[in-house]
């Protein structure tokens, strides 16, 4: 790609210089802990479910999904039928039981804190397993942003990858360290629409050069048949079940994603949440499915095959649109890039501050001095994800599907039985977390081992929520239902208010 012109080089500093100030306005705004971390629980319906959507839409999304489009054609529907539906059933299942259950609960802010009273658990392992599972699995999802980033400042501006990551991680601090979840979720909203703008901007210019879909899809055709058949890679192969259950496997994650629960704790009201769900559900399936036509376009539009896919995008911007189109299009990568990590590094943050820190010094803390830690937590969780990211070669979905694995293994299973089944105990949610988690971990080492058998093709979030739901049942069965008074009451208090 030739270098940017200044005309789309100021189109980017417009953006920076929005975000910035979006930032400091929710510094004023930020009065405590409770407003940091959770923006006071007062988001609008749009404002959460917008700001959820491009929270778990990194860039991934711009870069990952179209790359995988690129190389494999219509076979990534399969990613986007199993989004899709995990996002409808994360809102359906979860958001309103848990926006109720969550307040309930002494106003839990952080997931460790809700699964320890939930079960009014005096142990210290629940609440620390599950802490430890979000810092390690979110490490990998912050480092894959990074790594994003430093891709996108390499590419449009030829800085050198090291510094691209920094100038990234630099810019992001600025606004999380100092606005917190008003920031966060304000900047979500922003950069969301920027986001989604600049997925349907891109196939519908392309689309349109080629006389409509009919025209374009005879052109996809006559680079490659397969290309448009779901049932196929791009070999002409059929897909086995394997292959599919794994793709549409994707859709488990959404319920241990902490940075999306999170929006469902702070929406204004539990009754705002069926207009919430029609928002994030809709705005969810037409940014993946543009993301996949993203990556068609490339295959007709690009002369010359991408050494790295994942630049598609990039590469389409760059040569379809006006520059300050473009550079206000390419701003869109940075900002989902900077919309998810933001955000993993304010859950982050918040577990360290509200749950393991307060554990560590065996004291409780003010709601100042948990600011503090918070703030503190960030910068550094913010440089550890940094380390991990300084190598550019490293392909952003492949790291974004250890994460997602992970945190959806471990925590998805114990979190949506919590809200469903009245008995389960507290030994049950720490064995779903271990097994989950574990199994992750295990899987994916032994899927790269050079003996590997085919059922490690199997994507580790499906065996690892299987195995935790398993796990979190029988122990629960084997150990006894919880007889707990309070922990009984509270949930049928919660059941009630549904």
């Amino acid at each position: 790609m030739p270098p940017l012109s200044a005309s789309t080089v100021i189109a980017f500093i417009v953006y920076v210089v929005i975000v910035l100030a979006i930032g400091v306005y929710a510094y004023v705004r930020t009065k405590n802990a409770s407003d940091y971390f959770l923006g006071g629980r007062n988001l609008s319906p749009a404002v959460a479910a917008i700001s959820a959507g491009a929270s778990d839409m990194s860039g991934w999304v711009l870069l990952g999904l179209p790359g995988y489009a690129y190389l494999a054609g219509l076979e990534a529907f399969w990613i986007t039928l199993g989004l899709t539906i995990g996002v409808a059933a994360n809102w359906m299942l979860m958001a309103k039981r848990l926006r109720i259950y969550s307040v309930m609960l002494d106003d839990a802010v952080t997931v460790p804190s809700y699964l320890q009273r939930r079960f009014a658990d005096t142990k210290p392992w629940l609440k620390m397993i599950s802490g430890l599972a979000i810092l390690l699995f979110f490490l990998f999802y912050v480092g894959s942003g990074l790594i994003a980033g430093g891709k996108l400042f390499n590419a449009v501006f030829g800085l050198d990858y090291t510094v691209a990551v920094f100038s990234g991680v630099v810019l992001i601090l600025f606004y999380t360290l100092f606005g917190g979840f008003l920031a966060v979720s304000w900047t979500d909203v922003f950069q969301g629409l920027l986001m989604l703008t600049a997925l349907i901007a891109v196939p519908v210019l392309v689309i349109g050069k080629a006389g409509g879909l009919g025209g374009f899809g005879d052109q996809v055709a006559t680079v490659n048949p397969e290309l448009l058949n779901i049932f196929t890679n791009a070999k002409g192969e059929s897909l086995s079940i394997l292959e599919i259950v794994s793709l549409l496997g994707w859709g488990l994650g959404y319920f241990g994603l902490p940075h999306v629960l999170a929006r469902f704790k702070a929406i204004r009201s539990a009754d705002e949440v069926g207009i919430a769900t029609a928002i994030g559900v809709s705005w969810s399936f037409v940014g993946y499915l543009m993301a996949i036509l993203v990556g068609l376009c490339g295959t007709v539009y690009l002369a010359d095959p991408l050494l790295d896919s994942e630049r598609v995008f990039i590469e389409l911007t760059g040569l379809i649109f006006h520059p300050v189109i473009a550079g206000v299009l390419l701003a869109a990568i940075l900002a989902a890039i900077m919309s998810t990590v933001d955000s993993q590094l304010l859950v982050c943050s918040a577990t360290l501050a509200e749950d393991l820190y307060p554990m560590l010094v065996k004291q409780s803390l003010t709601a100042e001095k948990r600011l503090q830690i918070g703030r503190i937590a960030v910068v550094a969780l913010a440089l550890l994800a940094t380390v991990l990211a300084m190598r550019p070669d490293s392909k952003v979905l492949d790291v974004v599907s250890y994460a997602w694995a992970g945190l959806g293994a471990s925590l998805g299973p114990a979190i949506l039985l919590s809200l469903y089944w009245r008995g389960m105990s507290a030994a049950g949610a720490l064995a779903g977390i271990l097994v989950g988690g574990g199994t992750v971990i295990i899987w994916e080492a032994l899927g790269s081992a050079s003996y590997s058998s085919d059922i490690f093709d199997l994507f580790s979030l499906v065996p690892g929520f299987i195995f935790a739901l398993i796990a979190i049942f029988l122990v629960t069965r084997l150990g006894g239902e919880t007889e707990n008074p309070e922990v009984l009451e509270q949930f049928d208090r919660m059941r009630n208010t549904l």
